[in-house]
């Protein structure tokens, strides 16, 4: 597998390049953001994983990212960035990233969410429950046949539930996994799933409050 890694901080960029080579991987190391736009501007860029720093010189790492999704949706990106860049992290979820880490972060932790990512890419890439589904590469969602547009932060709370359909997930793990960390009350997470319940009420899926142990996501 060929990893891509734009990371501008020299002896980071040694050690996460190093690392990954370890575990089998091919690594291209850049350091500057222009060079990671050249590289993959062209659809055949030849990476099966792209590792992202934000903060790069040249060119930063969302303009890096929005470039590559315009012709390219399929490839994994991984955003790594600064503890507390919660604006960041969402922005890059909304661009079209597939996870994040925060700096500094265990190296073992970075492998575990390379292999996950890579495992995702290999399998059916579609999320379906009852008449309800999202594919995940192209960001978009049917329900019976017919296109669901949301918001993106809909998106986001809609793509998490249906990846944990059939189980209870609270707000915190919510707030974790579909909206990266951002500060994020109960109340809105309500507004949010209150909306989504609406536009599902008329279909065979259904989103409900199981006392004390969070929103279930399943087909009737």
């Amino acid at each position: 597998m060929k990893l891509l890694l734009v990371e501008d901080d020299r002896l980071l960029a040694e050690t996460l390049a190093d690392t990954l080579r370890l575990d089998g991987y091919q690594v291209m190391a850049l350091d500057d953001g222009k060079l990671a736009l050249q590289r993959l501007e062209a659809p055949g860029h030849g990476h099966d994983l792209i590792l992202l720093d934000l903060n790069l010189p040249g060119c930063n790492g969302l303009d890096v990212l929005a470039a590559l999704r315009r012709h390219d949706r399929h490839t994994p990106v991984l955003i790594l960035t600064a503890r507390g860049a919660i604006e960041d992290r969402v922005r890059g979820l909304d661009l079209g990233a597939d996870d994040y880490l925060a700096k500094p972060f265990a190296l073992d932790e970075l492998e575990a969410r390379v292999r996950a990512l890579l495992r995702r890419q290999s399998r059916d890439t579609t999320l379906r429950v009852g008449s309800l589904s999202f594919d995940s590469l192209a960001q978009r969602f049917t329900l019976a046949g017919d296109s669901l547009n949301l918001p993106p932060r809909e998106q986001r709370l809609l793509a998490c539930l249906m990846r944990h359909a059939g189980e209870p997930v609270d707000k915190a793990r919510l707030a974790e996994q579909a909206f990266a960390g951002e500060a994020m009350g109960d109340n809105a997470i309500e507004v949010y799933v209150h909306r989504l319940r609406r536009r599902l009420a008329t279909s065979e899926v259904e989103l409900r409050t199981v006392r004390g142990l969070g929103y279930l996501l399943e087909a009737l």
